[in-house]
């Protein structure tokens, strides 16, 4: 048996998703954009999963941006606004690569964080001025699940840059925050099906109206124009069925994951000497339990957790397979050899009592396991 402990990487999909999806992947073909019987019940079943996404988001169904993911909505975001208006990025410097590295591509201004992880309204409120064309600040950070002050952000930037476009990378918010409301105050909302149940490879970008971008992908016009490409129908089916039981189910999945998420991580800190908790449980959602642990380094934690059939993570889930030193940790001033001991367990819709027990069953005994090698290293 498995014990996924990797939900923000990304999570299982929700059986609403997969019956949605299926009649897409067999009988039900036609491309939406074509103008034939088949071409227009695809081009129907999209316009039907972008009100689904819509509502869900706050949004206009006008508004909505299907994408391949992530990624390339906050891609779109970013460069999209400033290759149409011009002025200077600024991000925060826990954001997810998908924005940190096209706002350093673009010369951008990266903005500190406290030690919780919270961005620093007064370094971003320094980082202001007319100049600026675009500001994206993650609602939830990937890696230690902290809840960013977007509201208060939000509002800094319309009085400091009131020219400016604010977007929120949304993908780890959505399963745990009414994204509909916690993400008003942004102009450009990313969100991506996989992390709440729903297909890999297909998200959504927020638009708002008013907001004119240029498009990453240029060629037959879909979205407006502002996203060319034959559409995933069966992934944007999915992934409306997803969301759609994600806000049914959310504020009880909230509950009971911040639970089991309490105990597993109450129940390490009790029974393993060394190990702290990155950022403060306050302020984060309730399926990330981010821990520091003295004396080991993660990658090897990971090889003896694998090996007892239980999925973790030491930081974000998105390089392939290199470990680095966490980008956001360094940020909130961790030091660097405490970081090699980072330890990402993360919680969803399926997870169980039976995934803590195994969890808090196993980690203790390898965490010694892997401090009594290093002690026979170092021993002359």
């Amino acid at each position: 048996m498995v014990t996924y402990l990797d939900h923000a990487a990304t999570t299982p999909m929700r059986p609403e998703s997969v019956e949605a999806m299926l009649p897409f992947l067999g009988a039900r073909v036609g491309n939406p954009s074509g103008g034939h019987a088949a071409a227009r019940a695809a081009r129907q079943a999209i316009e039907e999963g972008r009100e689904i996404v819509a509502a869900t988001l706050g949004a206009e169904p006008g508004e909505v941006v299907f994408t391949g993911g992530g990624t390339e909505a906050d891609n779109l975001a970013v460069t999209g606004v400033l290759a149409r208006h011009g002025g200077i990025p600024v991000c925060s410097a826990v954001e997810h690569h998908a924005v940190l590295h096209p706002v350093e591509a673009l010369g951008g201004r990266v903005v500190a964080v406290h030690a919780d992880g919270r961005v620093d309204l007064g370094a971003l409120d320094a980082a202001l001025d007319t100049q600026v064309g675009v500001v994206s600040l993650m609602l939830v950070n990937n890696e230690v699940g902290v809840v960013q002050p977007l509201a208060e952000a939000a509002a800094l930037v319309a009085e400091r840059a009131p020219g400016a476009v604010v977007h929120t990378d949304a993908v780890q918010a959505f399963p745990w925050l009414d994204v509909a409301t916690e993400a008003r105050p942004a102009h450009l909302v990313a969100v991506s099906a996989h992390k709440f149940g729903g297909p890999q490879g297909v998200g959504a970008l927020v638009v708002r109206e008013g907001v004119v971008l240029e498009p990453l992908l240029r060629g037959g016009g879909q979205e407006r124009d502002r996203r060319s490409g034959t559409h995933n129908v069966a992934g944007i089916v999915g992934m409306a069925a997803a969301m759609a039981a994600t806000v049914a189910q959310r504020t009880v999945t909230v509950a009971r994951v911040g639970r089991l998420r309490d105990r597993l991580v109450d129940g390490l800190l009790s029974t393993v000497p060394g190990v702290t908790e990155s950022g403060s449980r306050a302020t984060k959602v309730a399926g990330t339990a981010s821990l520091l642990i003295e004396g080991i380094e993660s990658e090897a934690l990971l090889v003896l957790l694998d090996q007892a059939g239980i999925c973790a993570t030491a930081a974000s889930s998105c390089a392939s397979g290199a470990m680095e030193p966490s980008h956001v940790l360094a940020a909130m001033g961790v030091p660097r050899a405490l970081a090699y001991g980072s330890l990402r367990l993360s919680l969803g819709w399926t997870s169980t009592d039976a995934d803590v027990e195994r969890a808090l069953e196993v980690i203790p005994g390898a965490v010694a396991q892997l401090r009594e090698r290093t002690t026979l290293t170092l021993t002359p």
